[in-house]
C-alpha cells in the first residue's frame, strides 16, 4: 500500500510529498545546524505517519513525550537497566506500540548504553515480530560518533554497533532509520552512507556544506546555498521524496516540544536600592538546604507492561500497585545457587539457545528466576554470560575440579565476553584428550551456522598466542594449549555432530 504524507509545501505551492512505503526500505537522513528545523520536521514527519506505521523514537532531550497526549505513544524512561530495556524494547515489537524513549537526565554514556540496550531488543525480536517500524533518532551523532570522545570506549563500540545495526541490517527486520544530526562530520560513515533520502538545513562550516552537497550530487559551488537556507527550510532527495534536489518547507505541527527556542523579553525597570538588593545576603540563605537536580523517576516497569497489553493509550489515573516485599521466603545460598542453575538448564536445553543473542536470553533468564522466586539481586549480565560459557562447555565434575580447568578458567578472562564459551570448549576437549571439535560444533558455541568463521576463531586464538592450531598426517585438526600443556586429538574440521561427514558444495 503505498501512502504520501504531507512534509510541507515546494515552489509554487505545491504539497511535499513523502511515500512511507518508500521510506521503509530506503532510510533518511536529515541534517541541519542548532535552530535550523531538525526537530520540527522530525515532528511533522512523526504527526502525519503516526496513523500509518508504528514508531520509536530515541529522544536524548525529551522533547518528544509529548506526542504520547494526541498519539498515544507509550513514554520509556531510559534510567533503567540494560536487561529490562531490551525486555522492553521486545515487547514493543510484539504488541506493536509507538514509544518515546527518552534519555533526559542521563549522561552522555548513560545514554548511549541505555539507547544501545533498546535498539538492540528491537533488532533481536523474533522473525514472527519482524513489523515495520520507524525509528527515529535524535541528535545521532551522539549515538554514533565518528571518533572517539570522552565517553570510554566500550559504550562507544555498543552504541555505534546498535545504530549500524539499524542502518545496515534493520531493513531485513522491519527497522526504518531516519537519523538527525547537527554535524555530517561528527557522525559515522558508516551509518550516514545507508540513508538513500536527504533533508539538508541550513549548514554553515564548510566540511558539512560540502559533505552535504556531495550526498546530494551538487557542485561544490551549489554548496553556499545551504548557508542561505531559512528555519524550516530543507533540501530534499532520494526515492521516497524526489528523484531531484528539491527545496522543501515544513508544515506546520500540532503538538509541540516541552523545551522551546529563547525569546527576547524586555528588561524591569531597575530599582533605585540594586546594589543593596545584590550584595546584601538574605539570613534564609544560610539555613536554606541546598536542592541539587535529581533526574526524574522512572516509570515502575509493571506501568509500561500494562500499557503494551492494551490497545489503546493509557489511562491518565496512576495504577495503584501493591508492595510485594518479603512475599518471598528466605533461603540458604546454596539452595538459591540450585535454583538459579536449574533455571539456566532450563534455557540452555532448547535447541535453538545457541542460536540466540545473549540479551534474549538473559531476558528469559531473570523472567524464570522470577518465577521460581529466587530472592536477592539478579545475576548481572557479565556473570551471565560467564556462566553461559561454562555450561555450554559441558564439563564434569571431575574436570571442573581439576587444576587446568582452573587455568583454563584464568585464561578465558582474556578474551571477549562473546568467546569465551568457543575457548572453553576447546580448553575442555585438550584438557580431557578429546577430538577436536568440528567446525560445525565450534560455529554452534559460537551462536553460528557458519562454519568459516568458526575458522577466523581458531585463528584469531592463535593470533593471541593461547593456541597452536595444526594438522596430523591424516589432515585432521589438533589444537594445543601451551599453557595448559595439553592438546586435543586429531578431529575432522568437516564432520557433523553425529560424526559424519559435511557434504562438499561439488556434491
Amino acid at each position: 500500500m503505498q501512502v504520501g504524507i504531507d512534509m510541507g509545501t515546494v515552489s509554487g505551492g505545491q504539497p511535499a510529498k513523502l511515500d512511507i512505503e518508500e521510506l521503509l526500505a530506503t532510510r533518511l537522513l536529515v541534517q541541519g545546524n542548532s535552530g535550523s528545523g531538525k526537530s520540527h520536521l522530525l515532528r511533522r514527519l512523526l504527526e502525519q505517519s503516526a496513523p500509518w506505521v508504528q514508531q520509536v523514537i530515541i529522544d536524548p532531550e525529551g522533547d518528544f513525550v509529548t506526542l504520547s497526549d494526541k498519539y498515544g505513544h507509550v513514554v520509556v524512561d531510559g534510567e533503567r537497566t540494560e536487561a529490562e530495556l531490551a525486555g522492553i524494547a521486545n515487547r514493543i515489537r510484539q504488541h506493536r506500540v509507538s514509544c518515546v524513549l527518552t534519555l533526559e537526565g542521563l549522561d552522555i554514556e548513560q545514554q548511549m548504553r541505555a539507547a544501545a540496550a533498546f535498539l538492540n531488543g528491537m533488532f533481536d525480536a523474533e522473525r514472527e515480530y519482524w513489523f515495520p517500524v520507524l525509528v527515529v533518532v535524535d541528535e545521532a551523532q551522539m549515538f554514533a560518533p565518528s571518533v572517539g570522545g570522552d565517553v570510554s570506549e566500550d559504550a562507544r563500540k555498543m552504541s555505534l554497533g546498535a545504530m549500524t545495526n539499524l542502518m545496515c541490517r534493520g531493513r531485513k527486520r522491519g527497522l526504518a532509520g531516519v537519523i538527525a544530526t547537527q554535524r555530517l562530520a561528527k557522525l559515522a560513515k558508516n551509518v550516514a552512507a545507508e540513508a538513500s533520502n536527504f533533508l539538508m538545513g541550513r549548514t554553515f562550516l564548510d566540511i558539512d556544506m560540502a559533505r552535504a552537497a556531495d550526498l546530494l550530487g551538487m557542485d561544490r559551488r551549489q554548496a553556499e546555498m545551504f548557508r542561505d537556507l531559512k528555519r524550516g527550510n530543507f533540501v530534499a532527495l532520494g526515492p521516497a521524496l524526489s528523484r531531484r534536489p528539491l527545496p522543501i518547507v515544513i508544515g506546520n505541527v500540532e503538538t509541540s516540544a516541552r523545551s522551546s527556542s529563547p525569546k527576547l523579553m524586555p528588561l524591569p525597570d531597575a530599582p533605585q536600592d540594586v546594589e543593596d538588593l545584590i550584595f546584601t545576603p538574605d539570613p534564609e540563605e544560610f539555613t536554606r538546604p541546598i536542592v541539587r537536580r535529581a533526574p526524574p523517576a522512572p516509570r515502575p516497569t509493571t506501568d509500561i507492561l500494562a500499557e503494551l497489553s492494551r490497545s489503546t493509550p493509557a489511562a491518565t489515573q496512576p495504577v495503584a500497585t501493591e508492595s510485594r516485599a518479603g512475599s518471598t521466603p528466605e533461603i540458604s545460598e546454596e539452595e538459591r545457587e540450585e535454583r538459579l542453575a536449574a533455571v539456566l538448564s532450563e534455557i540452555l536445553a532448547d535447541p535453538q539457545a545457541a542460536y540466540r543473542t545473549d540479551s534474549v536470553l538473559y531476558q528469559e533468564f531473570l523472567v524464570r528466576a522470577r518465577m521460581r522466586r529466587v530472592p536477592g539481586p539478579p545475576m548481572a549480565m557479565g556473570e551471565f554470560r560467564r556462566r553461559v560459557a561454562i555450561a555450554r562447555a559441558g564439563v564434569d565434575e571431575e574436570t571442573a575440579a581439576s587444576e587446568a580447568w582452573a587455568t583454563a578458567l584464568s585464561l578465558s578472562a582474556g578474551v571477549s565476553d562473546d568467546l569465551q564459551g568457543v575457548f572453553l570448549l576447546m580448553a575442555k576437549a585438550a584438557i580431557r584428550g578429546e577430538a577436536c571439535p568440528s567446525d560445525l560444533r565450534i560455529a554452534k558455541a559460537y551462536g553460528t551456522h557458519s562454519a568459516r568463521r568458526a575458522r577466523r576463531l581458531l585463528g584469531y586464538f592463535e593470533e593471541q598466542g593461547l593456541v597452536v592450531v595444526h594438522t596430523d598426517f591424516a589432515g585432521k585438526r589438533i589444537v594445543a594449549f601451551p599453557d595448559l600443556q595439553a592438546e586435543t586429538q586429531p578431529g575432522d574440521p568437516n564432520a557433523t555432530d553425529d560424526g559424519a561427514d559435511v557434504p562438499s558444495a561439488a556434491e
